[in-house]
C-alpha cells in the first residue's frame, strides 16, 4: 500500500506545540518493541513509522529542540532496553531520521519509563518539556502508567506526554495509554493504519487551534446637552468599563472595541458631572449617546442697596454675556421692568433708576426672557423745590426757580391741574432760574417739576393766568394791495404779531411782527371784500383783538394796440395802484404764465415785449401780491417776415456775404446750422446791416441760412446751402536738419488766422507754426529731436487740417 504524510503540515504542528508550551524541548519516543514488525496492509509497522517520521522531519525547522528515545530495540525481555539515541537539541532531525531508520524491534514495551527516561532527558524538573509517544501494544514492564504519570505531573515545571496508540486494540493497553496522556494534560490519539496514524500525529502534536482575534467594531460616543441637543463643546472625558480606556478626552470619541458588553462613563468637566450609559458592541458599528441636562446659568449681579428715584447708578455683573442679555430694574414680585441696559454695553453698566419710590430689585435676564440673578435696591425719593409768582399774564414768560435732582431731559411745564398733559416746558438744563411761558388762555394752571423719565411729575405749585387788554387803531376801508398803518396796544411778547385775513377763517393772509413798530405798516389783501385785522400771539397763534376793514378795488386798465407783430415792442398804457412790484405782462389767452413783462414803476406808458410766436394773447396788469391778475385787455400777434439771400455753395470755413430782411430787433441774428437742428455753429448780428459775412462751417455737408430772432433765438426763416471740402498743398524738403529753419510753400484758402504747422504725427499739438498771411512760403523752425513729422495745413475755425505732408528731422 502506498501512502504519504503532507510534510508542511506535521512540522508545523510539532512547532506550533513547541511554541504554544513557551518553545519546550521535546523527545519522540518510539516503540521498538518486537510488535513493531506486525503488519497493516502487508506492510510492517515499524517501516510505517520509519516513513512517517522521515516526511515529518524532512523540513523540520533547525532551530527547533527535538530528540529521540527508543524503546525495546536492542535485546529480547529486557524492560531496561531504553535508550535516548539523539538528546533533545536544534537541528537533530535528519540524526533522528537515521536513527529512526535504523530501528530492528527485538524486546519488551517498558513504555512508561521510557517516557520517564524522556522526561529526565528534557530535564522536566527544570524546564518545559514534551514527550511524544508512539506504541502499538500494552505496558509489559510497569505496572502502573498511571502513578508514573501522575509523579511525572507533580514534579515536573511544565511536563505533557502526548500519546499515539499505533494499531492497537487491547483494552488494557488503550486504558494505559489514555491514563498517561490525560495525566499529564496531553492528548490520546489511535490510528489503525498508515493514514490515521499520520492524522493522528497530527492532531496530537498541534497544540489547540488559537482563539480567533475577536471581531472590532467601529463605536463613536458622544455627548450631548438636552433632548436633541447639540453636541457639548465643553471638555468631556471618557472612560469604557471592559476596555483600556480611561479620561480619554474627545467629544464626538471614536474606537474600535471587540464585539461584546460595555459601560461607557462621560465626565463633563465644566459642570463635574459623569453619566453611564450601557452598550453592545456588534455588527457593523455602534453609537453611544449621553444626553446630560442642560445645566443652570449662574450669574450675579452687583450694585448698591440703594439709590435716588431717577438716578443713574452703576452696576455690576457676572454672568454668560449671551446675545443680547441684558440687566434691568423692575418691582419686586412684578415681572415687568422699569429700565434695562445689555450686557454687551459694558462691566460695570450704566443703569437708571425707575421714577417712583419703593422695592426694587436689580436682575440679570437672559435673552429668552429668564432672571437668573437679582439683587435688592430700595429707591428712595428726591428734594425739588419751585419758586415763582402767584400769578402771570396770558403768554408771559413768567421766571421760575427750581432745584431738584436735574437729570438728563428733565424739564419744568406748566399745565391744566389733574391733566396729564402740559401747555409749554423748558428743560432745567436751562438753569436753576429759567423763562417759562403761560398759557394762551386764562385761568388756573399748575407749574410742575417734571423727570424727563416717563414725563413722571414731582413737584407741583399752583400758578393763576390772567387775560390782558388788547386793542388795534386802523382805518376801516383800504384799496387792494395797499399798506396801512395799524396802531396797537397789547403785551408786547416776541414774535406776536398784527394780520390780515377773512372774516370767521383761522387762517391768515398778510402779517407783520409787532416788533416792527407801533403803528406798523400791513399789506392788505388782493382781492376785494371784509376782512379782520387781528392781533396775534406768537403761541399758538391764539387772536386778542381783531377789527374788520373793507377792502375795496380801484380803478385799473391796460390799454395797448389790439395787434402787434411778433418780437416787436409795443407801448401800453395803465390805470393802476403801481404798488412796490406790480407789473404789466403779456400773456396767452387764459394761461396763467406769462410770456414778458415790465414792472409799473418803468413809467407809463411802459415798452412791452410782444412774443414771437404768433396767436391770441393778452396784456394783464398783476398784482405783486400773489401775481394777482386784476385788468387784461386781448392782443394779436401776427407773423414777422425774413429773408436771405446768398449762395447755394461754399467752401469749408469760408465767410460768405449775405442780404436779408426782417424786423432787425434787438440782439436778432444770421446763424448756420445743421438741417432740422435748433442749434447754430457760427452767427452774425442783424446789427451788422446786410449784407453781411458769416463764417461756414469745417465739416462739409448741407447746412442751413437762419434768422433768428434775438427773443429765444426764434428761427422765423430757413434756407439751404451746401458747404464742400476744401484741401490744401503744403511743399517742402523731404527732410531737414533739427533745429534748423526752413520754409514750406502752401496752397490754400488763406483764411484770416489760417497758419502751417508742424507735427508728430497722430499728436494734435504742434511743434511750431506759422501764420500763411505772414507770406508764401513761410519759415518753420524743425523740432529738436530727429524723426518723422507732418506738415499741417490748419483753418484757424476749430483748427481743422485741409492738408498735409511728411518731413523727416534728422540730426
Amino acid at each position: 500500500m502506498m501512502y504519504r504524510l503532507i510534510p508542511f503540515v506535521v512540522t508545523a504542528t510539532i512547532a506550533t506545540a513547541a511554541t504554544a508550551q513557551d518553545a519546550p524541548n521535546t523527545i519522540l519516543v518510539l516503540d521498538g518493541s518486537g510488535s513493531m514488525w506486525g503488519q497493516i496492509d502487508g506492510v510492517a509497522k515499524i517501516t510505517i513509522a520509519q516513513e512517517v517520521v522521515a516526511e515529518l522531519l524532512s523540513d523540520f525547522p533547525a532551530d527547533q529542540g527535538l530528540g529521540l528515545t527508543v524503546y525495546g530495540h536492542r535485546e529480547r525481555g529486557n524492560c531496561t532496553d531504553i535508550e535516548t539515541i539523539v538528546a533533545p537539541a536544534p537541528g537533530t532531525a535528519a540524526s533522528i531520521v537515521d536513527a529512526v531508520n535504523a530501528i530492528k524491534p527485538l524486546g519488551k514495551t517498558p513504555m512508561t519509563d521510557a517516557v520517564i527516561a524522556a522526561a529526565e532527558a528534557l530535564r522536566y524538573t527544570e524546564d518545559s518539556a514534551t514527550v511524544i509517544l508512539v506504541s502499538d501494544g500494552v505496558e509489559t514492564c510497569n505496572p502502573d502508567p498511571c502513578a508514573a504519570a501522575r509523579l511525572l505531573e507533580e514534579a515536573g515545571i511544565n511536563f505533557t506526554a502526548h500519546v499515539v496508540g499505533f494499531d492497537v486494540d487491547d483494552p488494557e493497553a488503550i486504558a494505559q495509554m489514555q491514563c498517561l496522556a490525560e495525566e499529564t494534560g496531553g492528548k490520546f490519539l489511535t490510528a489503525a493504519n498508515a493514514a490515521e496514524l499520520d492524522l493522528a500525529m497530527t492532531q496530537m502534536v498541534s497544540a489547540p487551534a488559537p482563539e480567533p482575534e475577536p471581531a472590532l467594531v467601529p463605536v463613536t460616543f458622544t455627548a450631548i446637552e438636552g433632548a436633541d441637543g447639540p453636541v457639548i463643546g465643553d471638555p468631556v472625558l471618557w472612560s469604557i468599563t471592559g476596555a483600556d480606556v480611561s479620561d480619554i478626552a474627545g467629544n464626538p470619541y471614536e474606537m474600535e472595541l471587540p464585539e461584546g458588553s460595555y459601560v461607557a462613563t462621560a465626565y463633563r468637566v465644566s459642570t463635574e458631572t459623569a453619566l453611564d450609559a450601557q452598550f453592545i458592541a456588534i455588527g457593523d458599528g455602534a453609537e453611544v449617546v449621553i444626553t446630560f441636562p442642560v445645566p443652570e446659568v449662574q450669574a450675579k449681579i452687583i450694585g448698591p442697596d440703594e439709590a435716588p428715584l431717577g438716578a443713574t447708578i452703576q452696576v455690576g455683573w457676572d454672568g454668560p454675556d449671551g446675545d443680547r442679555d441684558y440687566l434691568a430694574v423692575g418691582k419686586v414680585g412684578e415681572t415687568g421692568y422699569a429700565n434695562y441696559t445689555y450686557t454687551a454695553d459694558g462691566n460695570p453698566l450704566a443703569l437708571q433708576m425707575p421714577p417712583e419710590t419703593g422695592s426694587y430689585e436689580l436682575r440679570y435676564v437672559t435673552s429668552d426672557g429668564e432672571t437668573i440673578a437679582t439683587a435688592p435696591i430700595t429707591i428712595t425719593p428726591v428734594e425739588i423745590t419751585l419758586d415763582a409768582a402767584d400769578e402771570a399774564a396770558i403768554s408771559e414768560q413768567l421766571s421760575v426757580t427750581w432745584t431738584g435732582p436735574d437729570y438728563a431731559r428733565d424739564f419744568i411745564a406748566v399745565g391744566v391741574p389733574g391733566e396729564n398733559a402740559y401747555i409749554n416746558y423748558t428743560y432745567t438744563e436751562e438753569g436753576g432760574t429759567l423763562d417759562l411761558q403761560m398759557p394762551t388762555e386764562p385761568g388756573a394752571y399748575e407749574i410742575r417739576y417734571v423727570l424727563g423719565q416717563g414725563s413722571t411729575t414731582l413737584m407741583t405749585r399752583p400758578i393763576t393766568v390772567t387775560d390782558t387788554k388788547v386793542t388795534l387803531i386802523a382805518p376801516q376801508t383800504a384799496e387792494i394791495s395797499d399798506e396801512v398803518m395799524i396802531g396797537w396796544d397789547g403785551p408786547g411778547f416776541d414774535r406776536d404779531f398784527i394780520s390780515v385775513g377773512e372774516v370767521g377763517e383761522s387762517g391768515y393772509i398778510n402779517y407783520t411782527y409787532v416788533d416792527d413798530g407801533n403803528p406798523l405798516a400791513l399789506q392788505m389783501p388782493a382781492e376785494p371784500g371784509t376782512y379782520e385785522i387781528r392781533y396775534q400771539l406768537a403761541q399758538g397763534s391764539e387772536i386778542l383783538a381783531q377789527t374788520t376793514i373793507e377792502i375795496t378795488a380801484p380803478e385799473i386798465s391796460v390799454n395797448a394796440p389790439s395787434e402787434a407783430i411778433a418780437g416787436s415792442t409795443v407801448t401800453v398804457d395803465w390805470v393802476g395802484p403801481d404798488h412796490d412790484r406790480d407789473y404789466i405782462a403779456v400773456a396767452e389767452t387764459g394761461a396763467s404764465n406769462y410770456v414778458n413783462y415790465a414792472h409799473t414803476n418803468n413809467g407809463n406808458p411802459l415798452e412791452l415785449l410782444m412774443p414771437v410766436e404768433p396767436g391770441d394773447y393778452e396784456i394783464r396788469y398783476v398784482l405783486a401780491q400773489g401775481s394777482t391778475v386784476v385788468a387784461s385787455q386781448p392782443i394779436t400777434i401776427t407773423a414777422v417776415k425774413a429773408g436771405i439771400t446768398g449762395p447755394a455753395n461754399a467752401n469749408i470755413g469760408d465767410t460768405i456775404t449775405i442780404e436779408w430782411t426782417g424786423p432787425d430787433y434787438a440782439r436778432d441774428f444770421i446763424g448756420v446750422g445743421p438741417v432740422g437742428e435748433t442749434r447754430y455753429l457760427n452767427y452774425t448780428s442783424t446789427e451788422a446791416g446786410s449784407p453781411l459775412g458769416i463764417e461756414m462751417p469745417t465739416e462739409p455737408g448741407t447746412y442751413e441760412l437762419r434768422y433768428h430772432l434775438g427773443q429765444g433765438s426764434a428761427i422765423i426763416y430757413r434756407q439751404q446751402i451746401t458747404v464742400d471740402a476744401i484741401t490744401a498743398e503744403l511743399v517742402a524738403e523731404d527732410s531737414v536738419v533739427a533745429g534748423t529753419e526752413f520754409v514750406v510753400g502752401w496752397d490754400g484758402p488763406d483764411y484770416p488766422r489760417d497758419y502751417i504747422g508742424i507735427s508728430v504725427p497722430g499728436d494734435s499739438a504742434y511743434e511750431d507754426y506759422a501764420y500763411t498771411e505772414s507770406g508764401n512760403p513761410v519759415s518753420l523752425t524743425a523740432p529738436d529731436i530727429a524723426g518723422d513729422y507732418e506738415l499741417r495745413y490748419f483753418i484757424n475755425q476749430e483748427r481743422t487740417i485741409i492738408g498735409t505732408r511728411m518731413i523727416t528731422v534728422t540730426k
